[in-house]
């Protein structure tokens, strides 16, 4: 899980992993190693030990070997268990590194566990060989830590979550009207005001229940640094994402001087307690740049550049902003004149490509919501198409690389049934079943714009996720199932089998216990995942397709 291209089962005998074992780390696979010892190690209780160079370590006692193969593709891998000889070979460390996430789940769901819970047990694996390797170079998961906080120590736990499913982008949704989780240590009020609100919204935002206490928190600098080397010993890339120029009211309470102080009171504003899209917007003013600017060049030190092939980018968000106040607003207005601009999407598109060029001039590329096409595509941007599939399309086809993410049908905040159980439910359903169907690449795009298509993620909103319960139960299993069509070679959306997909869940889910994960289980949530009374926004029908 998710499904390798080729498998060959040789049915002659069978490998195993024993106390024996030793472990053989070819150059540029030292970090696999140390991964395999702490998580495969500390599940079986076996050392695996340095073969120390000894060609023939594993003749007598046992082999696992891992080297880097030049005819392997980057991310490919190719896993020989031969007798007492288990070879994981990959094209690059990556590709090594996904070949031991195979290794680990052919060993069973005991090799998730933290500690043996049979001890002295020897780990049989049939003889096998198995060559595989991504259809998609981003396979993404966007994690909303901006609506409710999730504390360091769950942003990891998510990390190895997605290695366990091959997955290698996580788009980190860092600011928003709810709140600013980052800490800038030029602007500390960002943190010290914008990272918490006195109460929270509970459900949906025509709920009347509020949970009457504070939420926040952030993360430090070196709690970012730490996340970003843990996600790279994982072969992950963090996109961060700072919201411009709307979902900017957290902010805005921080320094009311980056909002449209001209239309309102800005200082009489506080970090939004409830959902929805806040009509307070960031000023399009040379101050406004300049903060942001100091923002990001903060950011640039926090993701650097070279770890990985998507370590460039950086995610400004761009979506939903309500341009109400720069109509109202002659600050704004003045500035779409000076500029020669038609009206205010053309402001929003200069805001936006204000910071394309600023972020190219520094080596780094811009990422955003399809919004900021409106007013023409900045250049250089790429485009995280969230609408459904017409902005990716537009984009592909204007020569821009497009991430395809669409909201009718990967965004897991949605529900996962239409029963009367299911918690706190949300737009349209989207069962297992539909997200193990969904189509990255859209028919309607040529073999040279399809190209265009990096990959595509799967969207996390917590707005209605008060802790790790609800986000692993709105997660789980579906992203299983994503991880699938991220990865696999899977045949058209129709021909696609997925009771095949099922029985290898029944598996899956036994690995999903041993970690942890509060999943959804096929037949309804249990009891305590329920919330009953809880207003959601349920969407009647079958999504639109575009």
């Amino acid at each position: 899980m998710p499904a390798p291209r080729h498998i060959v089962h040789t049915q002659q005998g069978h490998g195993r992993l024993d106390a024996g074992t030793r472990l053989e780390a070819g150059p540029g696979t030292e970090g696999v190693a140390r991964w395999l010892r702490a998580t495969v190690g500390a599940a079986t209780g076996f050392p695996l030990p340095d073969s120390g160079g000894r060609p023939d370590g594993g003749d007598r006692e046992g082999r696992l070997a891992l080297s880097i193969e030049p005819d392997l593709p980057p991310e490919g891998y190719r896993m020989v268990v031969d007798g007492p000889a288990i070879l994981i070979q990959g094209g690059s460390a990556a590709g090594v590194f996904w070949g031991a996430q195979t290794f680990r789940q052919l060993l069973g769901p005991d090799a998730y566990r933290r500690a043996p819970v049979r001890p002295g047990r020897d780990w049989n694996l049939a003889e096998v060989t198995i060559e595989d390797g991504p259809r998609f170079r981003w396979r993404g998961l966007m994690l909303d830590v901006a609506r409710h906080f999730m504390p360091k120590d769950g942003v990891l736990r998510y990390l190895d979550l997605m290695a366990a499913h091959k997955l290698n982008v996580l788009h980190f949704h860092l600011t928003d009207d709810q709140g600013w989780r980052v800490e800038i240590k030029r602007f500390p009020k960002l943190t010290e005001t914008g990272s918490w609100r006195a109460r929270t919204k509970f459900g949906h935002r025509a709920s009347p229940l509020w949970e009457e206490k504070p939420h926040g928190g952030f993360y430090t600098q070196d709690d970012i640094r730490e996340i970003v080397a843990y996600a790279a010993e994982r072969h992950i890339t963090v996109v961060p994402e700072i919201d411009v120029p709307g979902h900017s009211q957290a902010a805005i309470t921080a320094y009311p001087e980056l909002g449209n102080t001209d239309v309102i009171d800005t200082t009489s504003l506080s970090v939004w307690d409830s959902w929805g899209i806040s009509e307070n917007v960031l000023a399009p003013t040379d101050n406004t740049l300049r903060f942001y600017e100091g923002v990001f060049e903060e950011l640039l030190e926090l993701f650097p550049a070279d770890t990985a092939e998507f370590s460039a980018f950086l995610h400004v968000g761009g979506d939903e902003c309500l341009k109400d106040q720069w109509r109202l607003s002659p600050t704004a207005q003045a500035r779409i004149e000076e500029l020669g601009l038609a009206d205010e999407d053309g402001l929003q598109s200069w805001f936006i490509g204000h910071f394309d060029k600023w972020l190219s001039a520094r080596g780094r590329r811009l990422i955003g919501w399809d919004e900021i096409l409106e007013g023409g595509l900045a250049e250089g941007a790429a485009v995280s198409s969230w609408r459904g599939y017409e902005g990716g399309i537009a984009a592909a086809r204007a020569g821009h690389d497009v991430v395809m993410c669409p909201e009718q049908q990967v965004y897991l905040d949605h529900r996962q049934h239409a029963g009367p159980d299911e918690p706190v439910p949300i737009g349209y359903v989207r069962t297992l079943e539909d997200v193990y169907r969904f189509e990255p690449v859209p028919p309607e795009l040529t073999a040279d714009e399809a190209r265009r298509v990096l990959g595509t993620q799967a969207n996390v909103w917590t707005e209605v996720m008060e802790d790790s319960g609800r986000v692993d139960y709105q997660t789980f299993p579906r992203l299983a199932a994503f991880a699938e069509v991220a990865w696999s070679t899977l045949p058209a959306t129709a021909e696609r089998d997925f009771a095949d997909f099922e029985r290898r869940m029944t598996a899956h889910y036994r690995r999903l216990d041993a970690l942890g994960v509060g999943y959804r289980p096929p037949t309804g949530p249990l009891p305590w995942q329920r919330r009953p009374g809880v207003l959601g926004r349920p969407i009647e029908g079958t999504p639109p397709n575009r």
